[in-house]
């Protein structure tokens, strides 16, 4: 059965609001596609009528088993894209996201496995985020915020929580990226905020805010 783009959009933001709270209320919704409650009613109907998503009363609504394929199928996409936009094209991970929202409803299977074939079946994208293969199976790791680690450990840096444009844009500006590798030296109790080393580069400060975003495995 097709989608349109906004019907995908819903269905792709059920099956990430669900891996937080497992069930998805219609407030929740409206605030993550940032439009009113009545309008959200009105979509999850659609998808009820189609069979991607199931109501319980006062439980709210989950995809069916039909909706997540289709909503593994979207992020496949997506983030297939945005390694191709980051490792082939050059972009800087902070620009990839819009652009790849668009590319994401791309409609031809063959061109999503050629893609993938061309990429080296990649298993994360730029962000560290878990790329779904073709049967819709997600590789995962064992991973910690930075802002858990001691004095003294090493990370490498294996994903980032928060996406923002603003969040990737200030850790490219000190050189942190996926694969990097992070020493502790210490952490301070007044705010939380901890000193890092990167190689040869003298050490900086990472506010507790941005360490706890950071996710490494040791």
């Amino acid at each position: 059965m097709t989608h349109t783009p906004t019907e995908e959009n819903y269905i792709k933001e059920i099956y990430h609001l669900q891996l937080v709270h497992g069930e998805v209320t219609t407030n929740s919704l409206a605030t993550a596609m940032k439009t009113r409650p009545a309008s959200v009613t009105d979509m999850l109907k659609k998808l009820r009528s189609k069979r991607v998503v199931h109501y319980q009363r006062y439980k709210g609504f989950s995809l069916t088993a039909s909706g997540t394929r289709t909503a593994l199928s979207i992020v496949r996409k997506h983030r297939l894209w945005e390694y191709f936009l980051v490792n082939k094209l050059g972009f800087d991970w902070h620009k990839v996201h819009e652009v790849a929202e668009e590319l994401e409803h791309v409609k031809c299977e063959e061109l999503v496995t050629r893609l993938d074939e061309y990429l080296g079946k990649p298993a994360f994208d730029p962000h560290g985020d878990p790329i779904p293969n073709h049967k819709g199976q997600l590789k995962k790791i064992r991973q910690e915020p930075i802002s858990s680690f001691l004095p003294k450990q090493t990370g490498m840096v294996q994903s980032v929580k928060n996406q923002s444009p603003e969040i990737l844009y200030l850790l490219l500006h000190f050189g942190i990226g996926i694969g990097s590798k992070l020493k502790v030296i210490r952490k301070f109790d007044f705010d939380g905020s901890i000193e890092i080393k990167i190689d040869k580069q003298p050490p900086f400060i990472l506010s507790y805010q941005v360490a706890q975003n950071i996710f490494c495995t040791k």
